[in-house]
């Protein structure tokens, strides 16, 4: 059903930008709407009739498979398969950019959907990756790695790549971290490789706005969505399935 409203709202666009209008925008305001099975029923065939031939160009557009996953790549905390793998990703990507990042984060509420055991589409990773986010890769001391990483406990677990191991407790305090499998030192400096919208603090991981060497790629390739069907695109073309697991990140201590 995701994705359905995903290519029914995509068909809704493409069919306006082909309308000409004299509307003008006057306000804008906002209010939570529960969405709920209600909106499941069948749609009036008049509206069916309108969007079929908008429908069939966003079908196209994404039902291209780009790779398979042997198992179901699920998010949550304190860590998951798919944002671990995501994660990976962003590390991953530094070479496509001339960057050696340390490690890489990924917030966990910026992940919007799960992918399913097979196939994985185009329309899949949009799913999956629906916002304007942007890879960047930034630096920071030691002493504000370690804030980031209480920041993370804090919230329960993010998305972090696999150089990093976390024991947190069960009311979401840090215990310990580590990098590489090495304590990390205050004074040293390590590059990260994050999105743009956490280089700014959000999502309460306030230690970012502290970095320097911050570095932005601008072009549309930087899409996170895009940096994840090229990640997908690599592995099927060297033969590999796209995997991801819960390899102890993030424990919870007892």
């Amino acid at each position: 059903m995701r994705k359905e409203k995903l290519y029914w709202g995509i068909a809704a666009i493409l069919a306006l930008s082909s309308c000409t209008t004299h509307y003008m925008v006057s306000g804008v305001s906002r209010t939570r709407l529960l969405v709920d099975k209600t909106y499941d029923r069948p749609l009036p065939e008049e509206v069916t009739t309108f969007m079929s031939p908008y429908k069939g160009k966003v079908d196209e557009l994404m039902s291209p498979v780009l790779g398979k996953t042997p198992t179901p790549l699920v998010s949550g905390r304190p860590e998951s398969p798919l944002s671990n793998l995501l994660s990976d990703i962003l590390v991953w990507s530094g070479k496509l950019y001339g960057e050696k990042p340390d490690f890489g984060v990924y917030n966990i509420g910026g992940i919007r959907a799960s992918l399913a055991q097979g196939d994985i589409t185009i329309g899949d990773v949009f799913d999956v990756a629906p916002f304007e986010n942007k890879v960047c890769f930034l630096t920071l001391s030691g002493e504000k790695v370690l804030e980031l990483m209480g920041q993370i406990a804090y919230r329960g677990g993010e998305g972090v790549s696999r150089e990093v191991r976390l024991v947190i407790t069960k009311d979401n305090k840090l215990v310990r971290a580590t990098i590489g499998g090495k304590e990390i030192d205050p004074k040293a400096s390590f590059r990260v490789a994050t999105i743009d919208y956490l280089s700014g603090g959000n999502d309460r991981m306030t230690a970012f706005k502290s970095c320097t060497d911050l570095r932005l790629i601008t072009t549309d390739d930087a899409l996170t969505r895009e940096l994840i069907m090229k990640y997908i695109k690599e592995r099927t073309a060297a033969g590999q399935l796209v995997e991801g697991a819960a390899d102890g990140r993030i424990i919870v201590e007892e």
